[in-house]
Formats: C-alpha cells, structure tokens, sequence
C-alpha cells in the first residue's frame, strides 16, 4: 500500500502499517486477558463478583438504580447487563469481549486520524495492567476517545456520546465542562447533553415508579459522597506513611458497604467530608483558567487538550477514592493532545506511562504489600500519586500559555 507523505514530497511506504497496529492490538488485549485470569493478584472480583452479581439480581428482579440505590449512573447497567447475555458462567469472557470489541471501535478511528498516538495507548494499556480491562472504566474510556476525536467533525454526535458515557461512569463530565468552556457551540452542545440526560431519567423514573419503587436514578452522587478515604488516593498518604511507621490509630480497613479498602486515623473523617468540596473548588479554578484563556483568544481547538486533562487529573489528584482504574481515564485527553500537537504532548505522553506503570506495580500484583502498609510500597505509591501532580502542574502551563493547535499527521 501507498500513501501520500507527511510532507507531500511523493509516495512511500507507510511508517506503520495497518497489519502491524493491529496485531500489536490483539497481542496487548491477549497479554492483559490472560494476565486478569491467570496472573498475580485477583483484578476480577468487581466483574465475576460484583456486576454479575448485579446482573443475576435485576434478573430475579431487584434492579440497582431502578428499584435500590446503586453506585454507578444509571447507564453502566447496559454492559453489566449485556455481559450477562450468555449466562453466569460465560460472563467474565463475555465481558472481555465486549471490552475488546469497543476498544477496537476506538482503535478504528484513531488509527486514522493519529497512528503514532495508536501505538501510544498500545503501549499505555499494557504498562496498565489487566485494571485496564476489568473495570467499569473499561467501557467510557473507548467512548470517550471516539467522542474527544469527533467533535472536530462531528461536534454534536461527540457530545451526544460524552453525555452517554458520563451516565455509565461520571468522569466524561470533566471533558463536558472543558467542552463547555471552550467551544464556541457551549450552548448546543449544552442542549444535546440535556437531552441525552432528560431521557435517561425520565426512562429510569418511569422504569421506578412501574415497579412501584422510589426514584434511585440520582443515587450514585449521595453512594459516592458518602465514602471515606480510600487508600490508593493521594490523599491517604500521610496515613499510609504513619501506619507503615506504626503510628498508634493509623490503620487500613476494608469496607463492606463500599467494598473498598480505606485509612483510618486522626482526621481522616473530617478530611474525607472536606474532599468533595476540595475538588469542586480544584476544578473551579482550573476552569477559571480555561475562561481566561478563551478570553485571551486561544482556539478551542488549542485550549481543549490541556483543559481536558487538567481536569480529568484534578478528578484524580484531589479525590477522595483514588482506585487504580481511574488513571486509565488519562488515554482520552493524552490521545487527544497527540492526535492534536504531536510531539509537543511528549512529556504528558511520558508521564502517561510512568503513571500506569507504577499503577501495575501496586496493583494487583503486590496490592497485599500495600494492604499491610509495607514501606517500599507505600513509597511506590506515593511516587505514583506525586507524578498526577506533576503531570497536573504541567497540564496547567499548557492552559496557561496556550499555543496554537495544529492537527498532525500520525
């Protein structure tokens, strides 16, 4: 096959061919694939325990978010139900494939806008671990990336697809937001995310009410609010810190209500109450600066990576939950900046990787190290959460002298 240069000096070869890309594709999902079931660790329990469980439930009819309260938005039940499609026994291998197959929807589209920033989210999903695959998180993410390079050309179905990714897993509302901020459009695309959420709720409270239960639709912010200070956040470091040295009342615990591992110690029940407006205020000013750049002249073309990942970050840096799955959020915004800028996003790029490199390390493969608080995991971890603080400081620069974008072939 022959192609047009990057430069347009003549034909040559591609740099790098379809084949390749692909069979890089199938060998990363296999590694990750055989790495969730057959390595270290148990990365399953949230699919073969707790959405299958979900599953068999709304099957005998008691349905999360429809007839009790449930921690997702409403729309996660969509692939936790289509898991179910084959049966309990086939579901962990159902919902690989329905993981893979909207990754290579994802795959599809980047590989022809961006090849260079295909092979980089190859590579961010191997140094990521199995996380990147058994997950929630696993189904936004390739929407978002879809989403994030269409709304150049397709603003409105863009949005239309953010919208439904936030109602499957709220972060997408930090590119909303950004979105707002920088688009010239803020007040259609608006229209087209009311829409999409209007018809969820008016179907989940018609679905509610049919069932002669209480509305549950908007339970997942009160369920999320309620939390306590879960362990891998940045947050939980200090007390992290003081039980790996023994310090009496510093401890971690699980919690059966959340089914998460959290820190307990002085101060961590007001500091967990204080997180939530903590990170409002954060992504407040982060986007404070978006407007200040909008109002400087930047394209929203040029504003709309940086501002992206800055607060798709600050969603991270600053929350009070911090579960490890949450750094695969980054390919989006990353992807997006390489699609965009090229090699100017090489330092994010590189932060990208040492963040989901570090992410393996602590889980799951020596999680239980960090259940006990062992030192040189506890240092691994604080390393890690020191790096979404750099690459947030350096998001920030961006947005603050914004340069124009320039869509660059891959």
């Amino acid at each position: 096959m022959r192609i047009h240069d990057e430069t347009g000096s003549g034909q040559r070869p591609r740099r790098h061919p379809l084949a390749a890309l692909w069979s890089a594709f199938a060998l990363v999902h296999l590694l990750l694939i055989l790495l969730a079931v057959f390595g270290p660790g148990y990365p399953l329990g949230d699919v073969e325990v707790v959405y299958r469980g979900w599953a068999e439930n709304a099957a005998a009819g008691s349905i999360v978010g429809i007839t009790e309260n449930f921690v997702y938005p409403l729309l996660a039940l969509l692939p936790i139900f289509a898991a179910f499609a084959f049966g309990g026994p086939a579901y962990l291998a159902t919902w690989f494939a329905l993981v893979t197959a909207l990754n290579a929807g994802a795959f599809v589209v980047l590989v022809r806008e961006h090849r260079s920033a295909a092979w980089w989210w190859l590579l961010f999903l191997a140094l990521l671990g199995p996380i990147a695959l058994v997950r929630i998180d696993a189904i936004t993410v390739p929407l978002v990336i879809v989403a994030l390079l269409w709304l150049r050309r397709r603003p409105f179905w863009g949005t239309a697809l953010l919208t439904i990714a936030t109602w499957i897993k709220i972060w997408p509302v930090a590119v909303l937001a950004a979105l707002f901020v920088a688009s010239k459009q803020r007040w259609r695309m608006l229209g087209v995310a009311a829409a999409v959420t209007a018809a969820v709720v008016a179907v989940a409270a018609a679905l509610s009410l049919a069932r002669g239960s209480g509305i549950h639709v908007l339970s997942f912010v009160a369920e999320q609010a309620g939390r306590g200070i879960q362990i891998e956040s940045p947050v939980a470091v200090p007390w992290l810190w003081q039980a790996a040295l023994g310090v009496p009342g510093s401890f971690v615990y699980y919690d059966h209500q959340i089914l998460t591992f959290q820190v307990a110690g002085t101060g961590t029940t007001v500091l967990s109450v204080l997180m939530t407006p903590l990170l409002a205020a954060a992504a407040a000013a982060v986007l404070l600066l978006g407007v200040r750049a909008q109002r400087m002249g930047a394209g929203w073309l040029a504003m709309l990576p940086p501002l992206t990942l800055a607060l798709t970050v600050t969603l991270i840096a600053f929350n009070k939950v911090g579960s490890p799955q949450f750094i695969s959020w980054l390919a989006a915004p990353i992807i997006l900046g390489l699609a965009q800028s090229g090699r100017a996003w090489r330092t994010p790029a590189l932060l990208g990787l040492a963040l989901a490199a570090l992410t393996q390390v602590v889980y799951p493969y020596l999680y239980d190290w960090l259940l006990v608080a062992n030192p040189l995991m506890v240092l691994v971890l604080t390393l890690r959460n020191l790096l979404e603080f750099v690459l947030l400081g350096w998001a920030i620069g961006a947005l603050y002298r914004p340069r124009p974008a320039r869509i660059r072939p891959g």
